[in-house]
């Protein structure tokens, strides 16, 4: 260490030490620094007497029972929705099921009817134009199909069909007719896809 450190180092001590003299107070250094967690000498935690014990004790059974009476109250609130959203099925399934009825009701009339075929196929078309407006106002439509560009939102393709007279990817032939109500898919039309290979695909 060079030689102007150490006489600052002793010039330093020097002052602290006429300051002590003078004062009759120790320097506070680092080492001399209290700690401030420590308890003071002889200090010990108080016991908590019999009358705080039993009142936190009851306060804790309190909160228990607040939290049991909570549980109780929200499993019931669980079983409620429940049971109020499965009521509510059953009444919509209901209402779709009563508007039904009177087509089952002219079923059962054309099995047992004695007519001609002309006269039971018919009767049949009377049924399905019956069936046709009780869907129509449930607001549930038909998917056109044959003729139409094929869509795979609404299309499911079975095969293909080579034909010229069609335009390609178009729907030759409809398998079984898709339905949707508003503008959700209920379920898709089964067809067959025109491949027309005079037409080139961009």
């Amino acid at each position: 260490m060079p030689k102007q450190e150490f006489q600052q180092n002793d010039a330093e001590a020097a002052a602290e030490t006429r300051q002590s003299e003078s004062t009759g107070f120790e320097p506070i250094t680092a080492s001399t620094a209290p700690d401030g967690n420590q308890s003071a000498p002889g200090q010990q935690e108080e016991p908590v007497s019999r009358t705080e014990y039993e009142q936190l004790k009851g306060e804790r059974d309190q909160l228990l029972d607040r939290l049991a009476r909570l549980q109780a109250e929200f499993e019931n609130a669980r079983k409620r929705a429940e049971r109020e959203k499965q009521d509510y099925r059953d009444y919509a399934a209901a209402g779709v099921v009563e508007q039904f009825l009177p087509v089952l009701d002219n079923f059962e009339l054309a099995l047992k009817a004695t007519g001609s075929t002309e006269q039971l196929r018919s009767g049949v078309e009377l049924i399905v134009k019956q069936m046709e407006e009780i869907l129509r106002q449930m607001q549930v439509t038909a998917i056109p199909a044959v003729g139409e560009a094929f869509d795979p939102r609404h299309h499911e393709a079975l095969g293909s069909v080579e034909r010229t007279d069609l335009p390609d990817q178009h729907i030759a032939e409809e398998i079984r007719r898709g339905y949707k109500i508003r503008e959700r898919l209920l379920r898709p039309s089964m067809v067959r896809v025109v491949s027309n290979p005079k037409q080139t695909v961009e």
